[in-house]
């Protein structure tokens, strides 16, 4: 695996959260900051990696995979990495796909829908207004159900778009994780900025957590809770 500089030889007894890096990622060293910061240590998972080497949940982060060839999200989901998330998955290992990643957790199957150019065709990128609609997922605790916080999006291709029974079926189980208010930024079918599975384990999103952790350099610090919750959902599971 080639060098990935994402932590350092981190903290004894920290969890530990794996990174993914795919050939056009541009955001896994911001998630991982987002992960040191949250108190976890930040663990470089490379595309062609089979073996997730121990980690006790995964990001998969913002970008373009493999280019975004024939669509977004489409080569990476046959990747080594994907294939040992995927399988970690279903057994339980908690997940956030972040844009490019939600793009790629679908492609995978572990996210019903798709996700498809933006309504207006262009690439959108601003500070966006969201609702928590639920706090019952393992990336979502540390929010409050109805709470409204503030995360940058940016994409040209966040419209999430579902058949009408699968949208019934998100809706009455309660996997509509956040919604875009304020305007919808891409034409998402019902405002859907993010969903989980049916565990509650594995999370999409198109915003960009990872780009609200410091007041310094985000719209205050919005998206930390995100990183923060998987801890808490760890140490209980630990319990």
């Amino acid at each position: 695996m080639p060098e990935v500089p994402l932590g350092d030889a981190g903290t004894p007894g920290a969890p530990r959260v794996g990174v993914v890096t795919f050939p056009g990622s541009l955001d896994d060293r911001d998630a991982a900051a987002a992960v040191r910061l949250a108190g976890a240590d930040p663990i470089p998972l490379w595309h062609g990696d089979s073996d997730l080497h121990g980690v006790d949940a995964v990001v998969l982060p913002g970008g373009f995979s493999y280019g975004d060839y024939l669509r977004a999200g489409a080569i990476a989901r046959f990747s080594p990495v994907v294939g040992a998330v995927v399988a970690a998955a279903r057994d339980g290992l908690p997940v956030l796909g972040i844009c490019n990643g939600f793009q790629v957790l679908c492609e995978a199957g572990l996210l019903p829908g798709a996700l498809t150019r933006n309504s207006g065709l262009h690439f959108i990128c601003r500070d966006q207004r969201l609702r928590v609609e639920t706090s019952s997922t393992a990336w979502t605790s540390a929010y409050t159900a109805g709470e409204e916080i503030l995360i940058p999006v940016k994409h040209g291709e966040g419209r999430y778009v579902v058949d009408a029974s699968t949208l019934a079926e998100l809706t009455a189980q309660d996997r509509v994780v956040v919604r875009y208010v304020g305007g919808n930024p891409n034409g998402s079918v019902d405002d859907i900025a993010g969903v989980c599975s049916e565990n509650r384990r594995v999370v999409g999103l198109m915003p960009h957590p990872e780009h609200a952790v410091e007041e310094l350099t985000g719209p205050g610090t919005d998206g930390l809770r995100m990183f923060t919750s998987v801890l808490g959902d760890l140490l209980r599971a630990a319990l």
